[in-house]
C-alpha cells in the first residue's frame, strides 16, 4: 500500500482544494477591502513624507527635494547603487583571518589549550554586549574581537579530543569546506526547480550511504525495486513528479516509491515516520478513528519520540519496559502483549519507534523480530521505524552489521545522523522509507519545513576524501578505545560495567557504592577541566557514561582518563 507522509497536501492540490482555499483568501481579501473602503482616505504619499520628515534631524539641513517636489515615495538616493559594506576582496582577506583562526583553534584543542567545559554560570553573557542592536555600521575587527574575547569563553568544546560527554557532533576539515560552499550558493532547494544539483545530489548520496552501510535494496533509489502496485513515471503517460521543470531537461524516472531524504535531525525522521504512519494507517477508516491511534516504543527510547506523538496528536502513546537482564533491550514478546491488549480495548496500534544504540547505553533492540510482531496485527501492519542516530555509523564495517544491524529488510523507514559519527558537520540525518508515495524530484513534502539546505555537499566532500576504508578504519579506531577502556574497567574490581560495552560507548560505576557517591566521582572528573563526561540512569543507579567518538580522540586521551578516574575514585573511597 502506498502512502504520503504529508497526504493531505497532496490531496488538496488532487481534490480542487487549492482552489476552494484561494476563494475564502479572495473572501477575506474582499471584506478587508471593503473595511478599507469605509475609512478616511490618506495619500500614501503624504503619509511617506511624514514619515521622512520625522527621521530627519532639526539639527541639519536634510531634505528631500525629490521625493517633495515629484510626490514620489521614494528619493534619488533610494535608487542609487547600495553598497555592502564588506565587497568581494575585503572579503577574501577577512576569509584567510577566519581560516587561521580556526586552525588555530583545532591545533589548540589537539594540545589541549581549551578547557572542555567552560568554567561560567547562566548569564555570563549579561552586560557583555549592548542591549540594543547598533545604528551605524561597526568595524570587522571589533566585532570579531568580541567573537574571541566575549563569546569564545562560553563554548562547550564538542570538538575536543577529550570530549566524551553526550554522543559525538563529529567535525572534519573535508566537511567544513562543504558546508562554506554550500553556504555560498545558498540555495533553499526545496524542489528540483529550486536547487537542481542539491536534489539530484541527494538522491545519489542516499545511495552512496544506503551502499556503504549495507542496507536492503528495497531502501535504494537505483535498486529498480518496485513496491506492491507502483511504479514510476512511463514514457508517454503525465508525469505528476517533475512539476515545474521543463519537460526538455527532466531527469530519468526513478523508483518514486522511495522517499529518502537528508533530514536535520533525528528528531525528525521520528516525527516524520509517524506521520506516514499516521497517514497509512488511516486510509480508508473515519476520521474518529485518530483518536484510537497507539504508539510504541521503549522506556530507553530518545525523547524525541514522546515528543513526536505530542505534535502529531497521538492519545495513546505506550513506553514499554525494558530488563537489565536483556541489556535494556525491548522484548518483542512486550509489544505484542501492548498490541494484543489495545486491539481488545477497541484501539488502533499505528506506530513502533525502535532503537539501535539507545542514547543511555547503547542497546539494541531487536527491530527485524519487533517488525514482524508489529506487521501481524490483527488491525494491520503497525509502521516500523528504527532510531540509529548514532550507532547507524558503526554499520559501515560488517562485523558491526552482523551484530547489530540485522533485519533491516522488515523495516518501513530507518534513519541516523553522520553528523554524530561520521565526520560531517552538524545537521545531517540520513532517512530512507522504502514504500510511500513521494515526489522524487520535490523533496520538501518529504520533511517538515519548505527550506532545504545543500547538505548533500558534505556527504559528498567526506565520502570521496575518505572513501569507505578510511571511514571503517576510523569506526573501528574508535569502538578499540572504548573497549580498552571497558578492559581496564573490568580488571580493577572497585568499578563495574553498567551495561555491555558497545560501539563507542562505556557505562561504569563505583560498584556497590550509592549513587551520591558516582555523583561525586564525575563532579570531580568535570571539574578539572580537561575532559566533560555525563551520567545517565540505569536501573535506579547513578551511571556515568564515557563516549568515544570526537574526531580527535586517541588512545592517549582514553588512557589519561583512566588515569583520572582511579585517582579520583582513590580520594572517594579513602574518605568513606
Amino acid at each position: 500500500m502506498r502512502h504520503s507522509c504529508l497526504q493531505s497536501y497532496s490531496q488538496a492540490k488532487g481534490n480542487g482544494l487549492q482552489n476552494e482555499g484561494f476563494r475564502h483568501v479572495n473572501a477575506r481579501a474582499n471584506a478587508f477591502n471593503g473595511f478599507l473602503s469605509r475609512q478616511p482616505r490618506v495619500n500614501k504619499n503624504t503619509r511617506f513624507l511624514a514619515r521622512v520628515q520625522s527621521e530627519q534631524s532639526p539639527h541639519t539641513n536634510e531634505s528631500t527635494p525629490e521625493a517633495s517636489t515629484s510626490g514620489r515615495p521614494y528619493s534619488q538616493e533610494d535608487l542609487n547603487d547600495y553598497h555592502h559594506v564588506i565587497d568581494t576582496e575585503q572579503f577574501r582577506s577577512l576569509g584567510y583571518k577566519v581560516v587561521d583562526f580556526i586552525a588555530d583553534y583545532y591545533k589548540g584543542l589537539e594540545e589541549g589549550r581549551h578547557p572542555v567545559k567552560p568554567n561560567i554560570k547562566p548569564g555570563f553573557l549579561n552586560g557583555q554586549l549592548p542591549k540594543s542592536p547598533p545604528e551605524k555600521p561597526e568595524p570587522w575587527a571589533n566585532i570579531f574581537e568580541d567573537f574571541k574575547s566575549k563569546l569564545m569563553p562560553g563554548v562547550l568544546h564538542w570538538q575536543s579530543p577529550s570530549f566524551y560527554g553526550y554522543f559525538p557532533a563529529n567535525s572534519s576539515y573535508p566537511s567544513m569546506l562543504a558546508d562554506w560552499l554550500g553556504s555560498a550558493s545558498n540555495m533553499i532547494g526545496f524542489s528540483w526547480a529550486a536547487g537542481p544539483v542539491s536534489t539530484e545530489l541527494e538522491m545519489l548520496m542516499m545511495d552512496w550511504l544506503g551502499q556503504l552501510l549495507g542496507l536492503p535494496s528495497k531502501f535504494l533509489y537505483s535498486s529498480g525495486h518496485q513496491q506492491r502496485g507502483s511504479a514510476p513515471c512511463s514514457p508517454g503517460s503525465p508525469c505528476t513528479h517533475s512539476q515545474g521543470v521543463p519537460k526538455s531537461i527532466r531527469p530519468q524516472p526513478v523508483d518514486v516509491h522511495k522517499c529518502n531524504a537528508v533530514q536535520g535531525t533525528s528528531s525528525e525522521a521520528v516525527l516524520v515516520a509517524l506521520l506516514a504512519a499516521r497517514a497509512r494507517t488511516l486510509r480508508g477508516r473515519p476520521k474518529s478513528d485518530a483518536l484510537n491511534l497507539v504508539a510504541y516504543s521503549s522506556d530507553q527510547a530518545h525523547s524525541a519520540f514522546k515528543k513526536a506523538c505530542m505534535i502529531v496528536g497521538i492519545n495513546h502513546v505506550r513506553v514499554l519496559p525494558t530488563r537489565a537482564e536483556d541489556d535494556y533491550a525491548l522484548q518483542p514478546s512486550v509489544l505484542q502483549a501492548a498490541i494484543e491488549e489495545d486491539i481488545a480495548s477497541g484501539l488502533l496500534p499505528c506506530y513502533l519507534c525502535a532503537t539501535i544504540g539507545t542514547t543511555s547505553s547503547c542497546a539494541v533492540d531487536p527491530v527485524g523480530d519487533l517488525a514482524r510482531v508489529g506487521r501481524a496485527a490483527a488491525t494491520g501492519p503497525v509502521w516500523s521505524h528504527v532510531d540509529a542516530a548514532y550507532a547507524g555509523s558503526a554499520a559501515v564495517c560488517p562485523e558491526q552489521r552482523a551484530m547489530h544491524f540485522q533485519g533491516l529488510e522488515e523495516l518501513d523507514s530507518y534513519s541516523f545522523n553522520p553528523h554524530k559519527w561520521m565526520l560531517t558537520n552538524f545537521d545531517c540525518c540520513a532517512m530512507w522509507t522504502a514504500d510511500a508515495t513521494g515526489n522524487a524530484l520535490d523533496l520538501k513534502d518529504l520533511q517538515i519545513p519548505l527550506g532545504r539546505r545543500f547538505r548533500s555537499l558534505k556527504l559528498l566532500f567526506v565520502m570521496r576524501c575518505y572513501g569507505a576504508e578510511r571511514l571503517r578504519a576510523y569506526i573501528r579506531h574508535h569502538c578499540a578505545l572504548a573497549a580498552w577502556f571497558a578492559d581496564k574497567m573490568q580488571e580493577d574490581s572497585r568499578f563495574e560495567l553498567a551495561a555491555p560495552q558497545r560501539f563507542g560507548l562505556v557505562c561504569f560505576r563505583l560498584a556497590g557504592m550509592p549513587n551520591e557517591v558516582n555523583k561525586a566521582l564525575l563532579d570531580a572528573l568535570n571539574a578539572r577541566g580537561d575532559m566533560f563526561l555525563i551520567h545517565t540512569e540505569l536501573n535506579g543507579k547513578y551511571t556515568i557514561r564515557l563516549a568515544v567518538g570526537s574526531t580527535g580522540t586517541q588512545l592517549r586521551h582514553v588512557q589519561h582518563v583512566w588515569v583520572v578516574v582511579q585517582e579520583e575514585a582513590s580520594k572517594l573511597l579513602a574518605a568513606q
